[in-house]
């Protein structure tokens, strides 16, 4: 596993109260009730939150990609992130998909952009090998 050679940003929260509690960034702007999945909690879960973070990232990663090639995306460019939550015997896991909407531009060239993307994607790189992923454009 590479070192980090220069941090660029240190995200910082603090959580309590687990996945009935609540979550707060050290600078305050997130600050947010948890709830557990499934729950009729008025907060958010852990699993839409990984889904945002990573959706979020995998468009900046196709946007650098596009660059590298000067393809302009459609302002709709879309990642639509599914994390799964489950458990094999007593053990838990996460499965994600993302399916990714780039509209416009033909499927090779969109496959090209989502292929590099989930190689240079730090959440790509975190979750490969450790859970289960399909990418699929949609």
């Amino acid at each position: 596993m590479p070192n980090i050679e220069k941090i660029l940003y240190t995200g910082k929260t603090r959580t309590s109260g687990g996945r009935d509690g609540a979550s707060r960034s050290d600078d305050g702007r997130l600050d947010i009730k948890l709830s557990h999945f499934g729950s009729t909690g008025s907060g958010t879960n852990p699993e839409q939150l990984f889904a945002a973070g990573w959706s979020a990232c995998f468009l900046s990663a196709i946007g650098i990609a596009a660059s590298k090639r000067k393809i302009a995306l459609p302002e709709d460019h879309a990642v639509d992130a599914e994390v799964d939550v489950g458990h094999t015997g007593d053990a838990y896991f996460l499965q994600a998909r993302l399916n990714v909407s780039l509209p416009g531009i033909d499927a090779a060239t969109a496959r090209a952009l989502v292929d590099e993307a989930h190689q240079t994607c730090p959440y790509s790189k975190a979750t490969r090998g450790n859970i289960d992923v399909t990418i699929a454009l949609a």
